[in-house]
């Protein structure tokens, strides 16, 4: 007999020897599945985390806007290139370690009453039911042509090749559109420290399906329409999440204090991945207060999600099965949502589809890369307490 039949054979005499002892009538495994919360008090301290995440959600979601647009004080491209990519790599962690993650915990607890609930891998089946959800919502406006362009019209080819000399080819029939951004996808290609100037988003310009290179300057509607749509699922994923986890803090126990600190660089955090996406983008003058409502909006969610949480405290029960699923399911829908939006939107587009990220050096696409592996990280390193 080999050695290999032998190390098999002893493997499964130990698998055999462990399905026995858990047969056992003499052991047992006990599950505290009290509905309750461990609120005990310290409202002083509860009100404070009030304030205190809520400064900084706004130091990470609306600062930047603001110093985007501010005249007086300017900020180097370095920063918002840091910034961007940091913030891209905190929404990925954010959806796998911080959503995805707690919605395995919570619809796969053993305190759930038997049903169809507990039949299934529901948390992973709706995460993969929105990433799916969301590329048909994508495939279908590119095809439709919602935001305003027509694809179907093949007799409009524009030539998109670039000479040594830096310029564009012309379009084979409208020669009035490449006066409008004859030079979009060569010019600034990097700035004077070797970044990319490119801090657009959606990533690579103003079309959210990534397909901004054959959109001009007469199609700003359909261009800002599209560029809202990214900012608003992505909006909508980090807040429903900063909503639960506001109702968490306000009647956690003992492991508040420990909760409390790490929410308050974890909403900083995810703050700056979002409105680093805000400051970037670019806005219609009309439009100038979007991005400081979708900034104030995400700030304001966990602070008024931990007042309510305060008030409801008595009857708040956090560890029901109905708050569970609740929560577990829309942990799922986020995780979803932010998992496209963070590895197609995001990285793919940014490193694999963006003509300024591809003409880089590598020392860029590098530092880019580390950046991404820093938000990540630092979010990878918070889950394991929140």
């Amino acid at each position: 007999m080999s050695i290999l039949h032998q190390v098999v054979g002893a493997v499964l005499r130990v698998r055999q020897d462990d399905s026995s002892d858990a047969s056992d009538p003499g052991s047992s495994v006990t599950v505290d599945c009290d509905s309750g919360n461990d609120y005990d008090g310290r409202m002083g301290l509860r009100i404070s985390s009030i304030f205190v995440i809520l400064v900084g959600s706004l130091l990470g979601a609306v600062l930047p806007v603001w110093l985007g647009r501010s005249s007086r004080m300017r900020v180097n491209g370095t920063a918002f290139f840091i910034a961007k990519y940091f913030g891209s790599g905190v929404i990925i962690g954010t959806a796998f370690m911080h959503l995805l993650s707690p919605a395995f915990e919570a619809l796969g607890s053993p305190c759930l009453p038997d049903g169809p609930i507990t039949s299934y891998d529901w948390a992973a089946g709706i995460c993969l039911m929105t990433v799916f959800l969301m590329f048909t919502i994508e495939l279908l406006a590119s095809r439709f042509d919602f935001f305003g362009h027509n694809h179907g019209d093949e007799a409009k080819v524009i030539d998109h090749s670039v000479d040594r000399n830096g310029a564009r080819g012309t379009s084979m029939t409208d020669r009035d559109i490449e006066s409008g951004s004859a030079t979009k996808e060569n010019t600034n290609v990097g700035g004077a420290n070797g970044l990319p100037t490119d801090v657009s988003y959606p990533p690579g310009g103003e079309d959210h399906l990534g397909h901004q290179r054959e959109h001009y300057e007469n199609d700003s509607h359909a261009a800002l329409a599209a560029q809202m749509t990214g900012l608003f699922i992505l909006e909508f994923g980090v807040i429903f999440h900063s909503i639960f986890i506001g109702l968490t803090l306000a009647v956690a126990g003992e492991e508040f204090t420990v909760l409390y600190i790490v929410l308050v660089f974890h909403q900083t955090f995810e703050g700056l991945g979002l409105g680093s996406r805000l400051a970037s983008a670019k806005w219609p003058s009309s439009k100038w207060w979007m991005p400081y409502l979708l900034g104030f909006g995400y700030a304001l969610s966990t602070p008024i999600s931990i007042a309510i949480g305060l008030g409801v405290r008595a009857t708040l029960q956090p560890g029901s099965p109905k708050t569970m699923i609740i929560n577990g399911v829309f942990d799922s829908i986020s995780a979803g949502i932010l998992i496209y939006t963070g590895l197609v939107e995001l990285l793919a587009h940014e490193f694999m589809f963006n003509e300024y990220m591809r003409n880089a050096g590598l020392k860029v696409q590098l530092s880019a890369l580390f950046c991404v592996a820093l938000g990540c990280g630092l979010m990878a390193v918070l889950a394991k307490w929140a």
